[in-house]
């Protein structure tokens, strides 16, 4: 892939997952702490690109692990809500629940990336040659009934599952410098009516929204190539 085409895919990233985001905020700054400048006219998501970025150097691509976070507070609010001290959710529960969230979103991304016709993902880049690092990580991870599978049976009735946000930051792999970012926030699907909710259907629910932006990416690299 020549250099010219590379630094084509990378913005096309951006703009098609703001396009084809679920959930917009317009009301967000046009320049970032960071000096990001926010490209307007797409909907829904928020993306924000270096002014005067040249993308054209890069050659090749690596992905993080994602991080994941929580919702503020999100772990005392279900807590202080449980109604069964045996069904509390505890710390060690929580972390598991960002393991697995953490885990699936990286399997999602690197298996979209490497499905054939694959991308070439690299740890180091060959002769020195440098690299676009793609990090993605979740933030205010809200699950609205966690089911942490006690002794104790209850069962959870809720509309939605809950809802969290991606951030997939663009970033020059040797200085550490932020080129571009784009925010997606997704909601689970809201029902009309109370549904039970267990931790099956939780994980059914946020993988199907991982699956999703893991496809969104890998559709907007295809579209740049052609293939």
């Amino acid at each position: 892939m020549n250099r010219a085409l590379f630094a084509s895919l990378v913005v096309s990233v951006a703009l098609v997952l703001s396009a084809c985001a679920g959930t917009g905020s317009p009301n967000q700054p046009a320049l970032t702490h960071d000096g990001l400048e926010r490209v307007s006219g797409h909907k829904f998501a928020d993306v924000y690109l270096r002014p005067g970025a040249d993308l054209t150097h890069y050659r090749h691509l690596s992905l993080a692990g994602c991080e994941v976070a929580f919702r503020k507070n999100w772990l005392r609010d279900q807590q202080r809500d449980s109604r069964s001290v045996a069904n509390r959710i505890q710390q060690e529960d929580a972390d598991r629940i960002r393991r697995r969230i953490a885990s699936a979103c990286n399997e999602y991304f690197r298996a979209a990336l490497k499905r054939e016709p694959a991308y070439d993902l690299v740890e180091e880049a060959p002769n020195g040659e440098e690299i676009l690092l793609l990090r993605p990580s979740i933030v205010n991870l809200d699950i609205h009934a966690p089911d942490i599978q006690s002794a104790v049976r209850t069962r959870a009735y809720t509309t939605s599952a809950g809802e969290m946000t991606l951030n997939l930051e663009l970033v020059d792999a040797l200085t550490g410098e932020v080129q571009g970012r784009v925010v997606d926030r997704r909601r689970g699907v809201e029902h009309s009516q109370l549904q039970w909710t267990s931790s099956v259907t939780n994980r059914a629910e946020f993988e199907r929204i991982l699956r999703r932006w893991a496809d969104l990416l890998r559709d907007s690299l295809d579209r740049v190539r052609g293939a």
